[in-house]
């Protein structure tokens, strides 16, 4: 599942926080959509596409869709969220929020739906980033995902980050990510690159699951309008 967050509920907002608000798409094309190193196309393409509203003060609502693919009849998954960002300091940021997960297609498809909550928090380039959700794939195991990041600015255009991410289920008899594992390790390393308005990103994935060792490379291409 994607561990972007989206929106579930849209706040009342005064005349003059409108007025200082902007908007956002963002439309990416990937060969591969990787949730934490681990396949939700069946390691075909997607197409993925966000809405994000934000304001001056921090606060933020957005939707995020993509095409999904389980073995089953969901084709479709769509994300809201919703959170408050500011900063501590020149050189620290927070962001506490929630995000719903939603799956569409199949009868079925929205027995998985689930919400989290999430604290992010950025020193410098370093970022550590929590999420945690009390029902997990709508399995009703707690589960939590705990992420480190480390940026290398190059210039302006150029950057690389190497990352590492560890998921667990608190609840080993509702749900396990493979027969007697709870939990498992995700490791990427990724190359950031800006051109004419469009942004590259190419990944390179590995986890300690059985089903998902092998190396996996994912590229993608996006693209931000602003209203």
């Amino acid at each position: 599942m994607n561990y972007i967050g989206k929106i579930s509920t849209l706040v009342l907002l005064s005349a003059s926080s409108c007025a200082l608000a902007d908007v956002s798409s963002t439309v990416s094309i990937t060969n591969d959509y990787l949730f934490n190193g681990i396949t939700q196309t069946d390691e075909d393409p997607a197409l993925q596409a966000s809405l994000d509203w934000w304001n001056d003060t921090g606060w933020y609502v957005g939707a995020w869709g993509s095409n999904v693919d389980f073995g089953d009849d969901t084709d479709i998954e769509v994300d809201f969220y919703g959170g408050y960002a500011f900063e501590l300091n020149s050189e620290m940021s927070v962001d506490l929020g929630f995000a719903h997960y939603t799956y569409h297609g199949g009868d079925d498809s929205s027995d998985i739906n689930y919400t989290e909550i999430y604290s992010k928090f950025t020193l410098s380039n370093a970022e550590l980033n929590f999420w945690y959700s009390p029902d997990f794939v709508g399995s009703d195991a707690g589960h939590f995902i705990a992420m480190f990041n480390y940026n290398f600015p190059v210039s302006d255009e150029l950057s690389f980050v190497l990352g590492i991410d560890y998921s667990k289920s608190l609840d080993d008899d509702k749900f396990e990510w493979q027969a007697g594992k709870d939990n498992y390790v995700h490791y990427q390393a990724a190359a950031n690159y800006a051109w004419s308005g469009f942004d590259f990103t190419l990944g390179v994935h590995q986890t300690n699951l059985d089903a998902y060792d092998d190396t996996s490379v994912q590229l993608m291409v996006s693209r931000t309008f602003e209203f």
